[in-house]
């Protein structure tokens, strides 16, 4: 079993299967997307619309259980506490799996540029969640949730695109915490 293996068994256990233990009763949740007053005074307009869309992208691939449409928005070097761009596919393809009607919120506090040129990377702190409803129980399920989470984006063939997370990857999480590789 190769390293990518073992990364993925222990993520991916923990945010498919664990997951479904907790359990909300309810309606399906609508997307929403608010970016707060102030959150990107320093970019352009042009940019936080372009870092935006690629988060409207993700919603309607959400809505249309499209996996291939999400993995379009991870950057080639996407990389998250270990986790690549093809263990995420692996990740999306369980959670299509195991949920219909996924719905997600974000709520951006903060965008800011960091380097130049080629090297330019947005990081877009975010508050957020993502839930669906279980195919096997019917009820609506919280799958992840984050709080003030920042992501890095990438320019990468002319959209802006998932690159990873701010922070250096643990050797081990620390008890009581969980990763929030989604978005």
């Amino acid at each position: 079993m190769g390293g990518g293996e073992r990364t993925w068994d222990r993520w991916g256990r923990f945010l498919v299967g664990g997951l479904l233990m907790v359990t909300l009763t309810g309606s399906p949740a609508t997307a929403e997307m608010q970016l707060l007053p102030g959150a990107a005074a320093d970019l352009d307009q042009a940019t936080v619309d372009e870092v935006l869309a690629t988060f409207r992208q993700a919603e309607q691939a959400l809505r249309a259980g499209n996996v291939d449409g999400i993995m379009a928005l991870y950057s080639e070097q996407y990389n998250y506490h270990g986790l690549k761009k093809a263990d995420m596919r692996k990740v999306w393809t369980n959670l299509f799996d195991e949920f219909r009607e996924l719905s997600d919120t974000h709520h951006f506090s903060r965008m800011i540029r960091v380097g130049s040129g080629s090297k330019t990377i947005i990081e877009v702190t975010c508050t957020g969640s993502l839930s669906g409803l279980s195919k096997t129980g019917g009820l609506r399920v919280p799958i992840d949730s984050w709080y003030e989470e920042v992501h890095y984006m990438t320019f990468d063939d002319g959209q802006w695109r998932i690159r990873g997370n701010v922070g250096d990857s643990p050797r081990f999480m620390p008890f009581g915490t969980s990763p929030h590789p989604l978005f």
